[in-house]
């Protein structure tokens, strides 16, 4: 394939752990990017997370025009979905539908390491790598929002999350 085609959603991807890059969007957070729309013909975005146990994770969220699924392959993810918390243990999938908010997080007491995938995809790589540079800081927050349109990722407010999330941080206090 020339530099001047893109992939079709057929063509094979084919993406080496050595050849994958690693961003971290805060410290005991890393997400390792595996294929973007770019080398998918738009099909999918996929990415592995793995979150150190008591780490933040995502706020709450939506997209307007991708499902974004969730598979865990070790640990457990606490998962904000609309008005309800579940938690996913290793093997366990959730597809989360277009304008539905969301959040997730390591169950507490736990690490979670996870596949991401987006479908249709669409660059979100480089949202990813914003986030690596709001950690180090050499971006701030307000670029994050500012670009919610570009990478279809708009944060909402969430008591429920709020909630949840504080009881981990003051359960995880008094152990």
């Amino acid at each position: 394939m020339s530099g001047t085609e893109f992939p079709r959603p057929d063509d094979v991807v084919l993406v080496r752990e050595a050849d994958a890059e690693i961003t971290a969007d805060a410290p005991g957070s890393l997400i390792t990017l595996i294929a973007d729309s770019d080398r998918t013909g738009g099909a999918v975005t996929t990415n592995r997370t793995i979150l150190d146990e008591g780490v933040a994770g995502a706020p709450p969220h939506f997209h307007t025009r991708a499902t974004e699924m969730f598979f865990v392959l070790d640990g457990a993810l606490q998962v904000l979905i609309d008005d309800r918390v579940v938690v996913l243990e290793k093997n366990d999938f959730l597809a989360v539908p277009p304008g539905t908010p969301h959040a997730f997080a390591p169950a507490p007491g736990s690490f979670a390491d996870a596949l991401l995938v987006f479908t249709p995809g669409m660059d979100r790589f480089e949202y990813y790598r914003l986030l690596d540079r709001v950690n180090k800081g050499e971006a701030s927050v307000e670029e994050i929002k500012a670009s919610s349109e570009r990478f279809d990722n708009h944060y909402v407010d969430s008591p429920l999350w709020r909630e949840t999330r504080a009881a981990v941080s003051s359960s995880a206090g008094r152990a």
